[in-house]
């Protein structure tokens, strides 16, 4: 993926919507809104720390196990000195590994080398060093992508893609495991909960990739994958929602089995379906539709309670026409309501300062506005920013006025 971050890839799925400090720092841009009710049960209050494409940490590839740790520990005092309590450490970018997998191979973003051991265990390391600073780890896995290239001889030769070269489809200029194969998803689970096992987190993350992305004019070659395993469906596309389905319900089973205390959450991209598609769906227009581009139906996994929480990503300002905030909290506040999952809400921190974005971003207050908003809605029960760098730079100062608004004062996470 280069130097992309996943958000990346949402944001070029919404090209058909349009063109659109530290923790004392003295507030700027004008007033927000006055902040909504207090709540008792503690509230989430997280940050996405991204290590595909060496997007968050480490800063780049090759540095020394000290320097690393240096980067990870500096990346965990920011997140306490923002009052944040969780961090959603991704562990598993690109079907490899920051810790000594028993199953794939350690991540190429450390050493530079697939494969090659970086002298020290960065998830343990995180683990304890949150724990120590009183913040929530949750590891963050990404379930079917394997490399940002279509070469698999690029790939370690021990690689499970390699060893399966089957398992494998290109797509989009990159390598997907194939999820309609019953032994990929069996195996990516179990390289999963290596970590899970071997280690105290406190939740296991997916983000918003299942089936790719769409990319115009190519076309997910699963043809032999639905020909033995698509019988019974009434469409592909039933039975690739089936096979994500599958992965969400089962892994949700083994993680409660393999670690009960830990909690099992899905960050997708913000639309499920949009109202001209679905009356169920939201007043929106956007490009990407989990449910039928993404083969995801993330409303289903909530009113189901297949999983503890959702954090849908709702990387638009309020008054975004095409996809506006204050229309897509409300509906996933009604679609967690009665359920017991816990919403919580992505936030676009990377869009802060960002020239190339609307003006609304350009306003150090739009994002305290979003918690503000979100207060009217019992069942969100907070937010994680995206992402990590941008928590530390807080380039026109929008973190440092959510916490002068919103976080005041030290919170625990829901439990």
């Amino acid at each position: 993926m280069g130097r992309l971050s996943r958000r990346a890839f949402a944001m070029a799925a919404l090209t058909t919507l349009g063109t659109a400090g530290d923790a004392t720092a003295a507030p700027r841009g004008g007033p927000a809104a006055p902040p909504g009710r207090r709540r008792a049960a503690g509230e989430l209050r997280g940050m996405w720390l991204a290590t595909v494409a060496n997007r968050d940490w480490p800063s780049r590839a090759g540095l020394t196990p000290a320097e690393q740790r240096a980067e990870l520990l500096a990346h965990l005092d920011t997140a306490v000195r923002r009052r944040l309590n969780a961090v959603f450490f991704q562990v598993r970018p690109t079907a490899d590994a920051l810790w000594p997998s028993l199953y794939e191979p350690w991540s190429q973003y450390l050493t530079g080398t697939q494969g090659k051991d970086p002298g020290w265990d960065p998830l343990g390391t995180a683990v304890e060093e949150a724990h120590a600073r009183g913040l929530e780890l949750h590891a963050w896995f990404n379930p079917y992508r394997i490399a940002n290239h279509t070469d698999p001889t690029r790939l370690v030769a021990s690689h499970p893609a390699r060893r399966h070269p089957d398992w494998a489809v290109p797509y989009g200029g990159k390598l997907y495991y194939n999820p309609g194969l019953p032994e990929v998803r069996a195996f990516v689970q179990d390289a999963m909960l290596d970590a899970v096992r071997r280690y105290q987190v406190d939740g296991v993350h997916f983000d918003d990739y299942f089936y790719p992305y769409p990319v115009a004019g190519q076309t997910f070659d699963d043809d032999a994958a639905y020909a033995a395993h698509g019988a019974g469906f009434p469409d592909r596309a039933s039975w690739r929602r089936h096979n994500i389905d599958r992965l969400v319900t089962e892994t949700a089973a083994r993680v409660r089995k393999v670690r009960p205390a830990a909690r099992f959450g899905i960050s997708p991209f913000g639309v499920w379906r949009n109202a001209a598609t679905d009356p169920l769906g939201s007043d929106t227009r956007a490009g990407v539709q989990t449910y039928d581009d993404l083969y995801a139906d993330t409303r289903t996994w909530v009113r189901e309670r297949w999983i503890d929480y959702i954090c849908p990503q709702v990387y638009w300002n309020i008054g975004f026409a095409a996809a506006d905030y204050a229309k897509l909290v409300p509906w996933w506040a009604a679609v967690a309501k009665g359920t017991g999952v816990r919403l919580y809400v992505g936030e676009a921190l990377y869009k802060a300062g960002d020239p190339a974005q609307p003006a609304a971003w350009q306003d150090p207050v739009e994002l305290s506005r979003h918690l503000t908003l979100a207060k009217q809605y019992p069942q969100v029960r907070g937010h994680v920013f995206f992402s990590a760098k941008e928590a530390a730079a807080d380039r026109i100062g929008a973190l440092a006025r959510v916490v002068a608004d919103h976080y005041q004062q030290p919170a625990k996470p829901p439990r």
